[in-house]
């Protein structure tokens, strides 16, 4: 079974909606069947590579939001976020654009580290106030990961995972994907936003059957029981 999470690097739902199904797929009886695979999603393209201000700014001027409103919904998500084991410090908050650090995310895809870049970023974005718009910064994260120094350097010299990058937006478009984080489950099933754990493992167990169904190997009916008693 095969599940593409279209998400964003700086969603805080990304995160909280990650730790939920998390939850759910560590309780799934056939995990070990499943792959996981992270797809490329940007809340806002058109964001400097650093932008010269707060989150709560960046909201307030470029989303039109008021302050306040954005600092009831900070407080929120922060409650959510600490539900999961997750402590959100959105005063810390680094704005970025996070095109580079989805490519970075593809690189260690190619190492088998996908999940682990993925879980560095959002932490690091969301509660430790990195700049995953920084070169220094993805180049110390690709390191951390144990991906030679010379291929995380392509990311700053070269388009190299840029298209892949472009493929993962044109193509969460094509499935209707206009907000994350988006689970798509064998391209059958979709679960929009950070659901809960319960709805997750039910999506799961749905698909699982939707695959797996039961066969009926035997031509006829052999002896058995029911609630109106036993066949003779």
């Amino acid at each position: 079974m095969k599940i593409e999470i279209w998400s964003d690097v700086a969603c805080p739902w990304c995160y909280i909606g990650k730790r939920r199904f998390e939850a759910a797929l560590s309780a799934f009886p056939h995990k070990d069947a499943v792959e996981v695979v992270w797809r490329s999603y940007q809340l806002d393209p058109t964001l400097p590579e650093h932008y010269d201000g707060t989150e709560l700014e960046y909201l307030s001027t470029r989303k039109g939001m008021a302050p306040q409103q954005v600092s009831q919904m900070f407080d929120h998500v922060a409650q959510q976020a600490r539900g999961e084991g997750l402590n959100y410090r959105f005063d810390s908050v680094v704005v970025a654009n996070s095109f580079t650090a989805h490519r970075l995310i593809h690189l260690a895809a190619a190492h088998g580290k996908q999940d682990a870049a993925k879980e560095r970023l959002l932490s690091d974005h969301f509660e430790h106030g990195k700049d995953i718009g920084s070169r220094e910064y993805l180049a110390s994260l690709g390191r951390g990961l144990g991906i030679d120094a010379e291929e995380v350097d392509q990311l700053f010299t070269t388009d190299k995972y840029a298209d892949d990058v472009r493929f993962d937006f044109e193509e969460g478009r094509s499935l209707g994907i206009s907000g994350v984080p988006f689970f798509v489950i064998d391209r059958k099933f979709g679960l929009s936003g950070a659901q809960p754990t319960e709805t997750f493992t039910a999506a799961l167990n749905q698909a699982w059957q939707d695959a797996n169904p039961l066969v009926l190997v035997n031509s006829g009916e052999g002896d058995a029981c029911g609630p109106d008693g036993c066949s003779v």
